[in-house]
């Protein structure tokens, strides 16, 4: 699903395209949400491998979770895994539901990526179905971390590489059309 090769590219804009602060600014903006994402789905990593190797107990992990700022309630170690998959799915929400199909009628060329992208989004959503089942299955086996280790790590690089497919994809058209009309 996630392979490279298969991954289709808009054409580039013409050699006349500008693009100005405020679109600049837009084309920056995915990319930072983005590694916002990147950010804390290491820390969660960090986490999980510190419990794994019993450097810090769960009660520890689960103060440092709590800084995080996709923190939205009390968690466990786990409630942190299934706080990034809310927030990726409202992320992929409103991309699905307002910026595609903004980008689809500023730039009909951009059809078969977003079409692409959102392909993706569904891979992404069935990824955070197995990261519930992993989370069950920790909630009755507590020492037993591998199932969510391993759905993490299968988390992680299908976002990574699904992230740095829509930068490059997306960056360019996002600084020439913004995420709304007028926007840029």
């Amino acid at each position: 699903m996630l392979d490279e090769e298969t991954r289709p590219s808009a054409p580039e804009p013409e050699g006349d395209v500008t693009f100005g602060r405020r679109g600049l600014a837009v084309g920056q903006h995915l990319i930072d949400v983005h590694d916002h994402y990147r950010a804390e789905l290491e820390q969660i990593r960090d986490l999980l491998a510190q419990v794994a190797k019993g450097i810090t107990g769960a009660g520890q992990a689960r103060g440092e979770l709590n800084r995080l700022t996709i923190r939205a309630n009390d968690w466990t170690l786990g409630g942190a895994c299934q706080m990034q998959c809310v927030s990726l799915t409202e992320h992929h929400g409103t991309e699905d539901a307002a910026i595609f199909p903004h980008l689809r009628q500023s730039q009909p060329t951009l059809r078969p990526v977003l079409d692409r992208l959102d392909t993706e989004h569904h891979a992404i959503r069935d990824v955070l179905e197995e990261i519930d089942a992993a989370l069950i299955h920790l909630v009755q086996h507590p020492a037993d971390l591998g199932p969510v280790t391993e759905v993490i790590d299968l988390l992680t690089d299908t976002l990574l590489s699904h992230f740095a497919y829509e930068e490059r994809e997306l960056v360019g058209p996002l600084a020439r059309h913004g995420f709304f009309p007028g926007q840029v």
